[in-house]
């Protein structure tokens, strides 16, 4: 079966969102190194990188949300009162 070039070719939607993704994945990979580097110089390096990639994350971000293909839904009071005694209740186990 022959593939025509439209088949081959991501829109714009699925081409921001490849790289809305390596973005994020790049942020995982960064914030890892920085928390295992133990050369002062290598931790800054890993740092501004971590930075930089999260800059374009969120540039990312706003693109596909200028253009409605990235809608997050907002968060109800109550899921965030939950979250915020989850984490209480997690402290004070931590601190006993």
């Amino acid at each position: 079966m022959k593939t025509a070039k439209s088949d081959t070719q991501l829109n714009e939607k699925d081409a921001i969102l490849d790289m809305l993704e390596s973005e994020k994945q790049l942020t995982s990979f960064y914030a890892i190194a920085l928390c295992e580097g133990n050369a002062k110089s290598v931790r800054k390096e890993f740092a501004a990188n971590l930075n930089s990639v999260a800059e374009n994350q969120y540039c990312l971000y706003n693109q596909m949300s200028s253009r409605g293909y990235y809608t997050p839904a907002p968060a109800q009071k109550q899921m965030i009162d939950q979250i915020n005694e989850t984490f209480k209740k997690q402290q004070k186990q931590l601190a006993n």
